[in-house]
């Protein structure tokens, strides 16, 4: 019974259900991608490239001369498709891109006070000058107390 309870508390977890909501988005857009790269992308620049279809790019291992690669395929030749590893690895170039994109738009609405690295920005101790983060009220180097003015008491043994 505490393992189901304890798989029922990592399920609803925001991390494991973002993890899905990801997953499942990304199945989705890979979809759509896949679609964009064969029937919208690749035909055209098949035409410019003397009228070639990506996916009949192949060499056949077992010598023979097939028009396309579904025939080599039927004649249970074996073949190095490398056509459809130029439109996987265009495919794979786009998805990339649309992730850099969508991160980078995601990171512009962020609020800088509201970031976690906001936390860890650095301010400069008034009595060593060294940095320490910005919510220190004791600098770790020197153990000086900070206040909004500056330091209120140095330690004690700290010799001027």
């Amino acid at each position: 019974m505490q393992l189901f309870q304890e798989f029922r508390e990592f399920a609803v977890r925001g991390n494991a259900v973002d993890m899905g909501v990801g997953v499942v988005l990304g199945a989705a857009f890979g979809g759509f991608i896949d679609s964009f790269v064969s029937d919208i992308l690749l035909p055209p620049i098949g035409v410019i490239l003397t009228k070639m279809n990506f996916e009949n790019l192949y060499i056949s291992l077992s010598g023979g001369t097939f028009v396309s690669l579904a025939e080599a395929k039927a004649a249970g030749a074996a073949t190095i498709n490398y056509g459809l590893f130029i439109t996987a690895s265009i495919r794979f170039l786009l998805v990339l891109f649309a992730v850099f994109l969508v991160v980078r738009q995601i990171n512009r609405w962020r609020k800088p006070h509201k970031s976690p690295m906001a936390s860890l920005m650095k301010k400069e101790c008034p009595f060593c000058c060294m940095p320490i983060p910005k919510p220190a009220v004791i600098c770790p180097n020197c153990s000086s107390t900070l206040t909004e003015e500056g330091i209120e008491k140095p330690p004690r043994w700290h010799i001027k």
